[in-house]
């Protein structure tokens, strides 16, 4: 009976046992509900390849995407105080913030990195929303300011990337001045004749959308992507009127005037490549050597004497 017991029905078991198969192998499209391998959906940079919806994409792999050959560095971002107001809702602040740089392995929301695109030298800020939603807290504000100074140092064009659900209310006050300081850090780029261009990214809204991620040179922005400043249900109950469809999507502000260009994601880097050819140029301005005999030396070889004679 052992025997039984503890070789032919384990093997039996095994047998007929189904095979147990990893949930993360396979992902559904959101928009049409296909499902797609990971390996496809990662090697297509998470864009759909049957309706070509854009999924959202870490950060790390949205930087090794858009810099030459992956390879960047990061820039070491000003520490600031992590709960200046001791703010408590349901959880202290404080550990919110814990928790959050325990799942994401980052300090806080945005991250800034420097490299080549192109050939050309850039410096990157992009937003990780998974981090607290990408909210902008005095961190991310900071974040933005060395990225300009950055910019200003090295003569490179600054690329923003937020994908943000707006400012950090845990810090009060505190979020909404980075409002004003994220457009003097883009007034410093902007005065210093070097490009700033701004990849609009789902979701971006709230007050990252009221401040620097609309004073762009150029605006690119993802299919689809979601932008604009208070959500669709609230402008609907303060205007009491239905809003037209695709109100806030990507391709409404491109028809509106608001966004310059939509470009699918894996056309995003070399989308970017030509723009920075475009706008900036390092290289100095070419000599042009005067001619030889100056309009006034010409005209007063022509005149005549001043006594009137041939």
């Amino acid at each position: 009976m052992s025997w039984l017991n503890n070789f032919v029905r384990p093997k039996l078991q095994a047998l007929v046992r189904k095979t147990e198969v990893p949930d993360n192998l396979w992902e559904k499209c959101p928009s049409c509900g296909q499902m797609i391998f990971h390996r496809e959906l990662e090697a297509n940079l998470r864009v759909c390849p049957h309706c070509g919806h854009h999924m959202r994409i870490g950060v790390l792999r949205r930087m090794e995407m858009l810099f030459d050959d992956g390879r960047y560095q990061r820039l070491e971002l000003p520490r600031t105080d992590p709960d200046p107001l001791k703010f408590r809702d349901q959880k202290r602040y404080s550990d919110r913030l814990r928790e959050a740089q325990g799942r994401t392995n980052e300090q806080d929301a945005l991250i800034v990195a420097h490299g080549t695109m192109g050939g050309a030298q850039t410096v990157v800020a992009a937003f990780n929303f998974a981090f607290m939603a990408g909210s902008m807290g005095s961190a991310v504000g900071g974040g933005l300011i060395a990225a300009a100074r950055l910019a200003v140092a090295q003569q490179a064009p600054l690329i923003v990337i937020p994908a943000s659900g707006g400012a950090r209310m845990q810090e009060g006050i505190l979020s909404l001045m980075q409002m004003p300081r994220s457009i003097i850090a883009i007034d410093e780029v902007k005065e210093a004749g070097l490009p700033y261009i701004v990849v609009l990214t789902d979701p971006t809204t709230g007050g990252v959308s009221a401040s620097f991620a609309m004073l762009g040179d150029i605006a690119l922005a993802e299919p689809g992507a979601v932008i604009g400043f208070a959500g669709a249900r609230v402008i609907e109950g303060t205007v009491r009127e239905k809003l037209p469809e695709g109100f806030q999507r990507a391709e409404y502000l491109r028809d509106h005037g608001m966004v310059d260009i939509v470009v699918s994601r894996p056309e995003l880097r070399q989308t970017l490549i030509r723009i920075i050819r475009l706008l900036h140029n390092p290289q100095p301005p070419a000599v042009v050597e005067p001619p030889a005999t100056t309009a006034a030396e010409a005209f007063n070889g022509r005149s005549r004497p001043s006594n009137g004679s041939e």
